[in-house]
């Protein structure tokens, strides 16, 4: 059993590795993901039970080899790391890369120019914030090839991977739990396979929730230091991927009042220092938000819904917004009330998650990194099914690799959707109708 359940994991990878391109495989690849999800639930479920006994290296190991598949191949399921790769290296060269958009830019030489005709959408300055810049210029520097980028991200995750056995730890939860984030498929395809800059955003966040913690023992014995360094932390989490600043007021609480204050001393000073470098250039970046928020959309079902009945896609996000809004509230309210309890805000963080992924109106599939980050911590069905459902996404691959032609539907858009919110359903019904029965 203990060896088991990696094995089978690691042949389901291992075929997918051996996939000419994965873009033509889509079925193949659910179906090996599925497989995965479904083995890494029913282990981490048994581990509670004592059928499955992993000790961090067990789970680290194996780790390292499935991202290790994928590192090395190009990658296929999306194209942003060449915009990152971009930004990198101008970096590096001095030039700061929030002055203008690719296409307004004379390539210094070929290499440049041909990186600069796989950049995505050439015409919109870079939105990435500037610790996500400061990656890419670390990534550019070993090599200045896709490789060096990746490599860099995938040591993070790794980390990542570190940082949530020694959070289940200090809970006193099984580290069997652990394999459900350093085995999925989602960090394994999205940050070794395509180099997405959302692996460092994950990185920073559960950084910044060990410090709160878990802190080692030359911080914790040094009063207000483990705080100050969690703040410095959270701003390389929301400077990497804006998303986090919604988990700011979580964070806050579970600071705590003692230590709030030099939280946000970390926070505000890193953030700063981050900025300073790519002040004021930086600000063109928001007419790119603006652009997202406004117009991007893709396999957003509540968004489209909305949108087809209301005849208006502003209206449609606005209603959206007041949704998450909403969800936003009653998740922080919860929380206020048992704020000492030890997996309430990871709860809170995983219900934030889980409502912006079900409702956005833009959802890729590496958009779920967070929610795969914090289900070692608050499992539940709805998010463990919906983290291999927005795989379903990349069926518009297929005929755009082949045809050129990008072609979306709405019932794979249901699908994603409707997946995880009838087992949200069910659960709840279930656990109703139980608490009904022990009822007198």
């Amino acid at each position: 059993m203990t060896w088991g359940v990696p094995f089978l994991i690691a042949t389901s990878y291992g075929f997918l590795a051996l996939l000419p391109d994965l873009r033509l495989a889509i079925p193949e690849l659910l179906g090996a993901t599925a497989l995965i999800t479904v083995l890494l639930a029913w282990a981490c479920r048994a581990g509670e039970g004592g059928l499955v006994k992993w000790s961090p290296a067990i789970i680290l190991l194996p780790a390292l080899l499935f991202r290790l598949f994928f590192v090395l191949r190009p990658p296929e399921l999306s194209d942003d790391i060449f915009r990152y790769l971009w930004d990198g290296l101008h970096t590096l060269q001095g030039v700061n890369p929030y002055v203008a958009a690719p296409d307004r830019v004379l390539p210094a030489s070929d290499a440049l120019r041909q990186l600069a005709s796989r950049v995505n959408h050439p015409s919109l300055v870079t939105v990435y914030p500037p610790a996500a810049q400061a990656v890419f210029a670390a990534g550019a520097s070993l090599g200045g090839k896709v490789l060096g980028l990746k490599g860099l991200l995938v040591a993070l995750d790794l980390a990542s991977c570190a940082l949530i056995l020694r959070l289940l730890a200090a809970r006193g939860r099984n580290l069997a739990w652990g394999a459900l984030y350093a085995w999925h498929p989602l960090p394994v395809l999205e940050i070794a396979g395509s180099g997405h800059i959302d692996g460092a955003g994950v990185f920073f966040l559960l950084l910044a929730l060990t410090l709160l913690a878990a802190p080692p023992r030359r911080l914790s014995s040094r009063p207000g230091l483990a705080s100050l360094a969690a703040g410095a932390s959270f701003a390389g989490a929301i400077l990497s991927k804006l998303f986090p600043l919604v988990f700011l007021p979580a964070a806050l609480l579970f600071a705590g009042k003692k230590d709030r204050a030099s939280f946000l001393l970390g926070l505000f000073a890193a953030g700063g220092l981050l900025c300073l470098p790519f002040w004021p250039e930086m600000l063109n970046a928001l007419g790119t938000l603006e652009a997202y928020a406004r117009h991007w959309e893709f396999s957003g079902f509540v968004y489209r819904t909305l949108s087809a009945l209301s005849g208006s896609g502003l209206v449609a996000r606005l209603i959206i917004a007041l949704l998450f809004g909403g969800v936003w509230f009653l998740a922080h309210g919860r929380l206020r009330k048992r704020p000492a309890e030890a997996r309430a805000p990871f709860k809170t963080l995983y219900a934030v998650t889980l409502a912006f992924l079900l409702l956005t109106p833009t959802l890729h599939p590496w958009y779920a990194l967070y929610l795969a980050a914090l289900l070692p911590f608050a499992a539940e069905p709805a998010g463990i099914i919906l983290s291999w459902a927005v795989l379903l996404a990349y069926r518009v691959l297929a005929p755009y690799a082949i045809l050129g032609e990008w072609i979306e539907s709405d019932l794979w858009a249901l699908l994603i959707f409707a997946a995880p919110v009838v087992a949200l359903a069910l659960r709840r019904g279930n656990r109703r109708k139980n608490h009904q029965g022990q009822t007198p």
